[in-house]
C-alpha cells in the first residue's frame, strides 16, 4: 500500500506540513503517538509524531524540517506524489488524564506534536496553557490552531522578535510563580526538554519529556533508541517517546542523537555532488 500526498505547504523556512491519505493509521491514532515513513524502496526509515488526524476523511498531518537527506527528499514531493511505506501508529500515547492545570511547552519543530497532546489534555478537562518558542518570528507556526487547543498561548522568541524575548522557561517561571501547575510536557529540542526539568525537579511538578532518537525499526527490536530513564534502560519507541523528564539521563540520549552525523552529511554531500553532475 502507498500513500498519497493530499496537500503540502512550507509553514515556515525549511519547515513543512504534508497530509497523507492513512485512513488506518488515522483511525487508532492519539496523541503523543508517531509513525515511521520511508520515501523510497531502499530508504532509511524516519520517525515523525502524528501532527493532526482527520477521522472523517482519514487524513494524517505529517510537520517536518527538512534537515536530512530522507526528509529533504520528503520536501521535493508534492500533491499526488507517493510515500513508498508508513508504519503506524507507534509508541505509546501521551499519558491524557485530568490533572488540573497543564503546560506544554513547544521547542521549535515541538509546536506540530504539542497541538494534539494539548487538545486530548483539554477534553479531558484541564485546564491548559501551551508555550512556544523558536529562534525568531518566522519559525513560529500554527497560532490560531494552538489558540484553539488551549486556554492561553504563549510565544517566545530569542530574539524578541515575537511574544516574549527569551526561553520557554521564562514564562513557565512565571506560570508557576502565579499559579499551581500540576503537570508539565516538554516537545522539541533536547537542551529545551532538558533545562524544562531542571526546572520543575524541585518544585514537584510531574513532568514528561517526549523522546525522539534515532530509530529504525520502531518495534523494539533493533535497540537503537535506547534511553536510560531512573537508571533503566527503556526503548523510546515502545515505552515511549514520553518518560519522565526527572529520570531522563540526557546526556546519553543527547550523545546518542550524533551518532550518525558524520554518515548524513557525507550522503548529503554526494547526493548534492551526483545533482551536479547529472546537471
Amino acid at each position: 500500500m502507498s500513500y498519497k500526498i493530499l496537500s503540502k505547504k512550507e509553514l515556515c523556512p525549511n519547515q513543512y506540513e504534508i497530509t497523507v491519505e492513512a485512513p488506518y493509521i488515522v483511525r487508532n491514532a492519539k496523541a503523543g503517538q508517531f509513525i515511521i515513513f520511508r520515501v523510497e524502496e531502499n530508504g532509511e526509515r524516519v520517525p515523525l509524531t502524528i501532527a493532526d488526524v482527520d477521522k472523517e476523511t482519514g487524513a494524517l498531518t505529517l510537520v517536518f524540517m527538512a534537515a536530512g537527506y530522507t526528509t529533504k527528499k520528503l520536501a521535493e514531493l508534492n500533491v499526488g506524489d507517493k510515500l513508498v511505506d508508513i508504519v503506524g501508529p507507534l509508541g505509546q500515547p501521551t499519558h491524557i488524564k485530568q490533572y488540573g492545570t497543564v503546560v506544554c511547552l513547544a521547542g521549535g519543530y515541538g509546536a506540530a506534536p504539542c497541538y494534539l497532546i494539548a487538545k486530548a489534555f483539554k477534553e479531558a478537562g484541564n485546564k491548559v496553557y501551551i508555550v512556544m518558542g523558536a529562534r525568531n518570528k518566522d519559525l513560529i507556526f500554527w497560532q490560531d490552531k494552538m489558540k484553539d487547543a488551549c486556554d492561553e498561548l504563549f510565544i517566545t522568541t530569542d530574539d524578541g522578535s515575537l511574544g516574549e524575548k527569551g526561553f520557554v522557561t521564562q514564562v513557565l517561571e512565571k506560570i508557576i510563580n502565579r499559579e499551581k501547575v500540576d503537570y508539565a510536557i516538554a516537545v522539541g529540542p533536547m537542551p529545551m526538554m532538558r533545562a524544562v526539568a531542571d526546572m520543575t525537579r524541585d518544585k514537584g511538578i510531574y513532568t514528561e519529556a517526549s523522546m525522539n532518537p534515532i530509530m529504525v525499526d520502531g518495534t523494539g527490536m533493533c535497540g537503537a533508541c535506547r534511553v536510560t530513564v531512573g537508571g533503566v534502560t527503556k526503548f523510546a519507541c515502545v515505552d515511549g517517546p514520553d518518560f519522565n523528564a526527572h529520570e531522563v539521563d540526557f546526556d546519553e540520549v543527547i550523545n546518542r542523537t550524533k551518532i550518525y552525523k558524520d554518515q548524513e552529511r557525507k550522503r548529503s554531500e554526494n547526493c548534492n555532488l551526483l545533482k551536479m553532475t547529472n546537471k
